[in-house]
């Protein structure tokens, strides 16, 4: 289990890694009634050479129970806005998936399950933010695989935390350490969300502080170590920042009052025990056959369950 020093735990980012399968993996691909099975086969095939790659001890499948959390839209109403899809006028916000995408999910879901992979999300929460707990509570090794920057701020060296970042399908990982974080963005894991909010992100709606883009941040952060030592400095005439950034950011300070707790992962959300072990064996193996004929799972399925038993 985690508690135990010894073992090497493997968080996945579980969306991040079926988007790039989605469209790594051709829509030929698909189950004997036609249905394309890309994602599910492609993701299978992720999970089987992550295993293989780096051995871990310990799998979490680590999912979006709510991929845009209302107490995060509260505070920046813009936060991953322009992903919303409005089915009906007045209806529940909907992430803009591809169709043949979202069909998809659970039947992916129901093969983690019957494979016996833990398989974990929270009402209220995103996948970052169970990673952001479980990798706090981890006493051992931790790799987090996703194609999400936003998961570099959980980087420590010291704890032996990295991110291994997919650059093309799960073949060729980028690992990401401190060193790698301070030579391309000059900060360590702590720093890069105080980077990320100060620059802001379009792609989750972040609008940042104007004027400030991923350089400027990195030397506000240089010169006054964090985003509460860049508002001191903000707020005091002789510090040394320029007339124009002191207005800047005095302007951006009612983001800058609530950016941290949207960007920042959540380290304390309630999770219900489950085994993160890697399975041996399936967990369920009558419902595995199951679906593995039902959706045309052939040689990804028999790849992972191979590597698992091995």
């Amino acid at each position: 289990m985690i508690g135990d020093v010894t073992r090497r735990l493997m968080l996945l980012d579980t969306a991040s890694l079926y988007f790039r399968a989605y469209f790594g993996v051709p829509d030929s691909v698909r189950a004997p009634d036609g249905t394309p099975v890309n994602a599910v086969r492609g993701l299978l095939d992720f999970i089987a050479r992550l295993v293989q790659d780096h051995h871990p001890d310990d799998l979490v499948a680590c999912m979006d129970f709510d991929w845009r959390p209302q107490w995060r839209v509260e505070l920046i109403p813009s936060y991953k806005a322009h992903r919303v899809a409005e089915e009906v006028a007045g209806g529940p916000d909907e992430e803009e998936t591809p169709d043949t995408l979202s069909p998809q999910v659970p039947v992916i879901e129901a093969v983690l399950d019957a494979v016996g992979i833990a398989r974990v999300g929270a009402v209220g929460y995103e996948a970052d933010d169970v990673i952001g707990t479980l990798a706090g509570r981890a006493d051992g090794p931790v790799d987090i695989v996703t194609g999400d920057r936003d998961l570099y701020q959980l980087v420590d060296d010291r704890r032996g935390v990295r991110v291994l970042y997919p650059l093309k399908g799960v073949g060729t990982l980028q690992v990401v350490d401190e060193a790698l974080l301070r030579e391309k963005y000059g900060v360590d894991g702590a720093g890069y969300a105080d980077l990320a909010l100060l620059r802001g992100d379009p792609s989750d709606g972040l609008p940042g502080v104007p004027g400030v883009g991923e350089k400027t941040a990195a030397k506000l952060l240089a010169a006054h170590g964090d985003l509460a030592g860049i508002m001191a400095a903000a707020a005091d005439p002789a510090s040394g920042l320029t007339p124009a950034q002191r207005r800047r950011l005095q302007e951006a300070g009612p983001y800058l009052a609530v950016a941290p707790k949207v960007v920042r992962v959540a380290s304390d959300v309630p999770l219900a025990p489950f085994d993160t072990a890697l399975p041996k064996e399936p967990r369920d193996p009558m419902t595995l056959e199951e679906l593995a004929a039902r959706w045309g799972l052939g040689g990804s399925l028999q790849r992972l369950l191979t590597v698992l038993a091995g």
